[in-house]
């Protein structure tokens, strides 16, 4: 009996110490969010989750949404305005029957559209040269819709750069970035005023892309005319009126002017090329100071678009022309030499060696890598103005101004002439008048050779008459004359 009796309380004590894990076992069998409410066994109702407000949501989702980019857009879009532009241009015959009812120097009413953006609260605004060529007027429209009239302070067609001032005080101002430390591959956002008035508001437009490739280099043509030079290429859309709006990075500092695209169509396929800033700005500030741009002139002519394939084997561009008594000259460098790099850049062609030219001043130093007789080496060149705008200047017919053909105004136009006028400057009216244009070398006035702008304006004045006076000049590497009465 003793030994049943124990077997019995050893029964008991397992059976009590196995229910602990049976309603272990039992609780794993509870669905998600049950518990056990006491050891009586009663299951409890699930746990209720708090209920996220609806403000606390939609504030995660618009966090989400106000990415880098977004801000960008935010910080440059109030200091971007529409540049619109009323032009005349002359009206040429397109049929026969316009040779015989279209009046003689008919003109006709054009507008034009551009972008641009705000540098100075007191409204001094970046453009393209190519938004603002030969406008009468200019209205810049800001983003609120206020339309101010606008000045010129100047334009540079070789950089395809304008300066606009607006009379206004207090303006939002675009950030300003640098284009040296742009990264393949970064983002970048495009904004101007594509179509202008069309899209129904003065709201800039906002296309992101990313940069292609920097320092790209853009052969001129007869439809862009300017240098362009060291460009940031960016797949960002840019659109007809887009032009002269600022390029800008994931900071929202602008670090290029848009200017152009490469299309067969006139329509984006992501290749947009933008100015970078460092070279707008510094543009703007010539402009500013000067009412024109002072060029870089280091005595020296290098291989053209001919010799594009030649770098492959040179490692560099070949010196064609030093003019006697230049920086290039004064410094050693010679025919044949082959220039290898300027300021830490390569120069593979000559357009990268426009590049330098296009960012550096008169008074800069220019630290340039050179290989002569096989053996290479680095020199300093000091920048200079270029002659002609150093050069004593003759005012003849009204509005023509003549420089002399010197050995350095030789190189600098590449002129087969060493003597003669060179015309600096000229009206279009004179222009019309004479048949003679800017950039043309004066060399024969009727049966008299002329030598220097003096002796040109003495002929001219001896010339005047009832006869027709003919003039002999070179254009272009080629010899021409016109017939043109002075009084």
């Amino acid at each position: 009996m003793k030994s049943a009796s124990l077997l019995l309380v050893l029964a008991l004590v397992a059976c009590q110490r196995a229910a602990p894990a049976r309603s272990a076992a039992a609780d794993a069998d509870v669905p998600p969010g049950m518990a056990r409410a006491s050891a009586g066994g009663a299951v409890a109702p699930p746990a209720a989750s708090a209920p996220v407000p609806e403000a606390v949501a939609n504030q995660a989702v618009t966090t989400s949404r106000r990415t880098a980019l977004v801000d960008a857009a935010a910080r440059v879009a109030p200091a971007v305005v529409s540049v619109n532009v009323v032009k005349r241009e002359r009206q040429e015959p397109e049929n026969p029957w316009d040779f015989f009812f279209m009046p003689r120097g008919a003109e006709r009413v054009v507008q034009g559209l551009g972008s641009g953006f705000i540098i100075s609260s007191d409204g001094v605004i970046i453009t393209n040269q190519h938004v603002t060529a030969g406008a009468d007027s200019i209205v810049v429209t800001l983003r609120d819709g206020r339309d101010f009239p606008a000045t010129l302070r100047g334009e540079d067609p070789l950089t395809d750069i304008a300066v606009l001032k607006i009379d206004a005080a207090g303006l939002p101002t675009a950030p300003l970035g640098k284009s040296s430390d742009l990264m393949i591959g970064e983002w970048v956002v495009a904004i101007g005023n594509p179509f202008g008035y069309l899209l129904g508001n003065t709201e800039p437009s906002v296309t992101v892309g990313v940069v292609s490739a920097v320092g790209r280099n853009l052969l001129p043509n007869s439809d862009q005319p300017g240098v362009y030079v060291h460009m940031i290429q960016t797949d960002a859309s840019i659109n007809p009126g887009n032009s002269g709006g600022p390029l800008v990075n994931a900071l929202g500092q602008v670090v290029g002017v848009n200017s152009s695209i490469f299309s067969n169509t006139g329509g984006s396929i992501g290749m947009g090329f933008a100015i970078p800033i460092e070279r707008a700005l510094r543009v703007a500030d010539e402009l500013a100071r000067y009412g024109a741009v002072r060029r870089a002139w280091l005595g020296l002519d290098v291989a053209g678009s001919e010799d594009l394939s030649a770098w492959r084997h040179l490692g560099g561009v070949r010196v064609t022309r030093v003019a006697a008594g230049g920086p290039a000259a004064r410094a050693g460098i010679a025919v044949g030499d082959v220039l290898v790099g300027a300021d830490d850049e390569q120069l593979r062609t000559f357009l990268d060696w426009e590049a330098v030219k296009l960012d550096v001043e008169p008074g800069d130093p220019l630290s340039v890598r050179l290989r002569h007789d096989g053996r290479e080496r680095g020199i300093t060149l000091k920048v200079e103005e270029l002659p002609t705008s150093r050069a004593e200047k003759v005012s003849v017919l009204g509005d023509m101004q003549l420089v002399t053909v010197t050995p350095a105004v030789q190189q600098e136009r590449g002129l087969k002439s060493a003597h003669g006028a060179l015309i600096y400057r000229m009206g279009q009216d004179t222009q019309d008048a004479t048949g003679l244009q800017p950039g043309d070398v004066i060399i024969q006035i009727n049966r008299q050779h002329v030598a220097t702008a003096e002796a040109t304006r003495r002929a001219f004045r001896d010339a005047a008459g009832r006869t027709p006076v003919r003039v002999y000049f070179e254009r272009g590497g080629q010899l021409g004359y016109t017939d043109f009465y002075v009084r």
